[in-house]
């Protein structure tokens, strides 16, 4: 680079044009970092929509109908977005998942 009068002027296009730089995310962020932050996962067994009026009559007895098939995988959310599918299992008298299927990292992406 020239200098004049103190200050720097740019030899060469390139060093004239102010490029940002794309920076990956692994760049910018620390993965220790990552791992240390809590998650909500959860297991959904199945979904039904109903009326306020019929939560309303609910009681303590009372069966709701879900959208799954008894013996059909379940889903795994983290932060409310599935990553898996799963089976119920039962361990040391607690219920438990065994996962079945893991999403693929970028359709999890796409659901973010």
């Amino acid at each position: 680079m020239s200098e004049d009068s103190g200050e720097k002027i740019p030899d060469t296009v390139e060093e004239q044009v102010n490029t940002p730089t794309i920076n990956t995310i692994e760049d910018e962020v620390d993965i220790d970092v990552l791992q240390n932050i809590p998650v909500t996962l959860s297991a959904e067994v199945g979904r039904t929509v109903m009326k306020i009026k019929d939560i309303l009559q609910l009681s303590e007895g009372s069966i709701v109908e879900l959208d799954r098939i008894a013996g059909e995988s379940i889903d795994v959310l983290v932060n409310n977005t599935a990553v898996a599918r799963a089976e119920v299992v039962v361990v040391n008298e607690r219920y438990g998942i065994r996962l079945t299927q893991v999403l693929d990292a970028a359709d999890r992406l796409r659901k973010l």
